[in-house]
C-alpha cells in the first residue's frame, strides 16, 4: 500500500464531495468494477498529493483536468506530480474535461489491458453476441 500524509485524509473527502461534472461522469463508469473487474478510488491520497481516480491493482492514476491546467504553473506542477507517481510505480493517465466527455472509458480499458497479465482480465461470458451478421433471409447467408 502506498502511503500518504494523513492530513490530506479531509482534503480527500471534501473533494469527494465537490466533483466536478465531468469526474462524476468518469466515476459513475468507474466505480464498482465496471471495467475489466478494477476496483478504482475517487481522490485518493497517495504521498503528498491526492489524485482524481487510482487502481491500485493495475498502479494506475487517472487525472481530469480542467482548462487552468493548460497554464505554465499548473503544467509544470502536474509534470512534478506525474514524476513523483511514476517513481512510484504508477502509470498516469491525463485526461481534459472534453476527453471524458468523449473517449475516456474505451482509452482507460485499452490500458489497464496493456497494464494487467491477460490471466488475470475478467470475461464475461455472459456478454451480449453481436447480431449485426445474423440475417432472417437464409438466401443473403454467406455460403
Amino acid at each position: 500500500m502506498l502511503r500518504y500524509d494523513g492530513k490530506l485524509k479531509q482534503a480527500a473527502h471534501r473533494l469527494r464531495n465537490k466533483m466536478t461534472h465531468s469526474e462524476q461522469l468518469l466515476w459513475a463508469r468507474l466505480r464498482g468494477r465496471q471495467i475489466q473487474g478494477i476496483q478504482f478510488y475517487r481522490q485518493k491520497p497517495i504521498g503528498v498529493y491526492i489524485v482524481d481516480f487510482y487502481a491500485p491493482k493495475a498502479k494506475l492514476v487517472v487525472e481530469v483536468d480542467g482548462r487552468q491546467h493548460l497554464k505554465l504553473d499548473h503544467r509544470e506542477n502536474d509534470a512534478r506530480r506525474d514524476t513523483y507517481l511514476a517513481g512510484a510505480g504508477l502509470r498516469v493517465l491525463r485526461f481534459s474535461n472534453a476527453q471524458v466527455l468523449d473517449t475516456v472509458v474505451t482509452i482507460i480499458a485499452k490500458a489497464l489491458m496493456d497494464r494487467m497479465d491477460p490471466t488475470q482480465l475478467l470475461i464475461s461470458v455472459d456478454a451480449p453476441q453481436p447480431t449485426h451478421f445474423l440475417t432472417d433471409n437464409p438466401a443473403s447467408s454467406l455460403s
